[in-house]
């Protein structure tokens, strides 16, 4: 299938302001597009791109006083199947893990790993190691936490998404990735695109999604604790430990996001 995916994003300054964006399709997904994914802006303002240490694309621009807006536009290929189901893959022992996956062990900023794991063990460490406590951790965490857009905070961590059980989809992902790492599964933070494909239209506002990545069996394999389904027509823009290295605008400076429009439609013959 064919997907159009897009956004036109706006951000206001007082003054001029450094910023990194992270807008583009993930390098892994470059060979699927029809068209060019190029970030634009209306000020003609000069941008210049990197890739950070995670593999994701990322663009500096200084951002002018006034009122910006950042747009794409692209079609992209996509298999048109839902995210696999491999409920054999089996927990890979830490010992054996690549040297690279070890960090996604580890405690970040909104996954407090130390703060969780005795009750990530007393909670899960009946249940069999690999895909089935995955799973088992994907359930926890998608009946744990109320979904709803006025229940979004850019602090909130794992551990009182937990608490207070309420939040967006970030916190679904922080949570299950935070769960996953205190029982020695490497897991990873994703953003992207996610339409409704295959699904009941939500009547809501199209946004950008976050999901993660479990490592298991030797490879990293797709989970969704937001949704808890099979889903069709993820479009990825990066990964890294938790929303700290995936933030689609990091501001050295005062910046405002006073317009925020998100596309992802099937192309239907």
């Amino acid at each position: 299938m064919r997907i159009r995916a897009g956004f036109d994003i706006t951000y206001e300054c007082p003054a001029p302001a450094s910023a990194v964006l992270t807008l583009n399709v993930h390098p892994s997904r470059q060979h699927d597009l029809i068209t060019p994914d190029i970030l634009s802006n209306n000020r003609g303002v000069e941008m210049g791109q990197y890739l950070d240490s995670f593999g994701n694309i990322c663009t500096r621009v200084l951002l002018p006083a006034g009122s910006t807006t950042f747009s794409s536009n692209f079609v992209i290929q996509d298999t048109g199947l839902p995210d696999p189901v491999l409920p054999d893959a089996k927990l890979t022992r830490v010992e054996a893990l690549p040297d690279d996956v070890m960090l996604f062990l580890l405690g970040s900023r909104y996954c407090e790993t130390d703060r969780m794991s005795e009750f990530a063990w007393s909670l899960f460490g009946s249940t069999p190691p690999g895909w089935a406590r995955v799973q088992r951790i994907v359930d926890y965490t998608h009946a744990r936490i109320a979904f709803g857009y006025p229940n979004a905070r850019a602090t909130r961590t794992a551990w009182e998404a937990h608490e207070e059980g309420m939040g967006v989809c970030r916190d679904f992902a922080h949570l299950a990735v935070t769960l996953c790492r205190c029982m020695s599964v490497p897991a990873r933070y994703c953003t992207g695109y996610l339409g409704d494909i295959g699904v009941p239209a939500v009547d809501a506002p199209m946004d950008f999604s976050a999901w993660f990545e479990a490592y298991l069996d030797g490879e990293w394999h797709t989970f969704d604790a937001r949704h808890n389904t099979p889903r069709i027509g993820r479009i990825l823009i990066a990964r890294g430990r938790d929303a700290t290295d995936v933030a689609i605008a990091t501001t050295y400076g005062a910046a405002t996001l006073t317009g925020f429009q998100v596309m992802t439609d099937e192309i239907r013959p």
